[in-house]
């Protein structure tokens, strides 16, 4: 794993979600040398990166996350917006919450009328059950023998079953497997988790392949930029401990640094709108005006109320004794709140009747949470809060590089809210919680709602408040969008349009955000693009190492 050479047949920009799986399956019939490149320099061991419950202290961690933020505007209340990232084998996949939800059928298909050949859900759906391995569901939809293990959020507390009666009182279905033939309903979250530990590409896929000599991750190396001769991508240049070399890639540079990273370095390399590349005084490769446009994310606000009596919330035991013994129980047993992700109960629903599937996400926890600084701790008062998102926003942002110097982040322009279609579903989604948490029998046990409160019941001032107080859910999308159109970055194969040995493959090549977490339709979207890679390669020998 850890040698290092000057060429290698194919060269993989990061280790997240997407690039962790490409360079285990590149690697895996060990016809060709492959190298990995993580900026992060922590491993799979991480002490915070397997414990569920870790995800508080990664979150906000800079060791193992690039804790980027947004340029303030209008759209946000004049507010940044925390951006977290993995910075660490993994990427994202080991610092997040850890819920799999693929979206919904609609979404692929959407993808292929947009021009994206080849990525309806029938053409996804095979790649989505190579990744996993579950109980849940049928065969139909589910995978039973993939790497990552899939498994559903066990009941910490009464407030579950209280909540979900509520939602059946006022017509959600209970829905046993949200990933099956319909979203629509309330239900369980499904995790990846799997004995109390999370399920990361690291662990799942690169772990496995640690003993293969024809692959090398390097860590703690960042890519600065990608070295062309002509219109072919040969290789990399990276910063290795504050020593700047260079690599060959003999065959093919995979780019996969995430909605933000992808489009920053593609622009340091030439590679984007001429306008954005001349304002820093970089020489146009090629001219693709769509890098770093398109940006989209899940965006809402959070709700919250609290109880009459103890025993809903799961108030306290994040904190003081309570959180000793919470430790000793995951430290024995791994079982107990911190053996569980983020969110662990779902209700997928519509902003109205005439709209088919679902488009507003409720994501339900039985605590309250202290944010200060985005560091996070679970609150002693009892009470739960609701985070409702919008599925499927239409406004769209941006990420541009506003500087030469590698070092600095680009800026994320945010554009929420920026549709009336998006502003109309926001409201809905508030509205939509508040006729839940009305019903019988959580309504009997409800004391006050005291975000955003009573006072607030205008489609003026419900937007407001969530124009003021909304935050992300960490899922950026789109910024080297697929397709065929003038915006398009890559093609249906993911190569680069006009550029030769170079694809993209990670949340960034998602024509539209799905409705869903980013993490495991990234792990497809590996699966998919290590395939069509090898396809390609599979009748050429291999070549590099010398």
């Amino acid at each position: 794993m850890e040698k290092q050479m000057s060429s290698y047949d194919f060269i993989v920009v990061g280790s997240g979600s997407s690039g962790g799986v490409i360079a285990a399956r590149l690697s895996e019939n060990g016809r060709y040398a492959v190298l990995c490149v993580e900026a992060g320099t922590k491993g799979a061991r991480y002490l915070w990166t397997r414990p569920p419950g870790g995800t508080a202290f990664t979150i906000v961690n800079p060791v193992v996350n690039w804790c980027r933020n947004s340029a303030p505007n209008a759209h946000t209340g004049n507010r940044s917006i925390y951006v977290p990232g993995g910075k660490i084998l993994g990427g994202s996949s080991a610092i997040n919450g850890m819920i799999y939800n693929r979206g919904q059928r609609m979404d692929y298909d959407n993808w292929e009328k947009l021009g994206c050949r080849g990525w309806s859900y029938q053409d996804v759906l095979p790649y989505f059950k190579k990744v996993e391995s579950t109980a849940i569901g049928s065969d139909e939809y589910r995978g039973r023998t993939g790497p990552v293990h899939v498994t559903e959020a066990a009941k910490t507390s009464p407030f579950f079953d209280l909540f979900i009666q509520s939602a059946r009182s006022i017509g959600y279905p209970l829905n046993p497997d949200y990933t099956g033939a319909t979203q629509y309903g309330v239900a369980m979250a499904q995790q990846t988790i799997y004995r109390g530990l999370r399920q990361s590409t690291a662990t799942q896929y690169l772990a496995p392949a640690a003993g293969r000599r024809n692959l090398t991750v390097m860590r703690g190396a960042e890519v600065v930029a990608l070295t062309f001769e002509g219109l072919r991508c040969t290789g990399i240049a990276l910063d290795h401990g504050g020593t700047r070399k260079n690599v060959r890639a003999t065959r093919e540079v995979i780019v996969c640094a995430g909605a933000i990273g992808s489009p920053k370095l593609l622009e340091l390399s030439g590679i984007g709108n001429p306008d954005v590349l001349a304002r820093h005084g970089i020489a146009v490769l090629r001219n693709l005006p769509g890098v770093g446009e398109n940006l989209r994310d899940h965006f809402g606000p959070t709700l919250k109320w609290t109880f009459k009596r103890k025993g809903y919330s799961l108030a306290g035991r994040g904190r003081g004794l309570r959180l000793l013994l919470e430790t000793l129980r995951y430290g024995l047993l791994r079982s107990g709140f911190i053996s569980q992700g983020v969110a662990t109960l779902r209700v997928f629903t519509r902003s109205s009747q005439e709209v088919e599937q679902a488009d507003i996400g409720l994501l339900i926890n039985p605590f309250l949470l202290e944010i200060e600084n985005q560091k996070r701790r679970m609150s002693n008062t009892n009470g739960f809060f609701i985070y409702a998102q919008v599925q499927r926003p239409e406004s769209c942002g941006s990420v541009h590089i506003q500087s030469p110097d590698p070092r600095q982040d680009p800026v994320i322009d945010y554009r929420f809210l920026d549709t009336d279609k998006d502003r109309r579903t926001a409201v809905a989604a508030v509205r939509r919680a508040r006729e839940i948490v009305a019903a019988k029998p959580i309504a009997d046990e409800i004391a006050s709602e005291i975000q955003p409160g009573l006072h607030v019941q205008s489609d003026e001032d419900i937007l407001r408040f969530i124009r003021d107080t909304g935050a992300t859910t960490f899922h950026p999308v789109g910024t080297c969008k697929m397709g065929t159109d003038a915006m398009a970055v890559v093609d249906e194969q993911l190569r680069v349009h006009g550029v030769e040995g170079l694809r993209v493959a990670d949340a960034s090549v998602m024509p539209r955000i799905i409705s869903g977490n980013t993490s495991v339709p990234c792990m497809m979207i590996g699966e998919r693009c290590a395939a069509m890679v090898l396809a390609a390669h599979e009748s050429q020998p291999a070549r590099a190492g010398r």
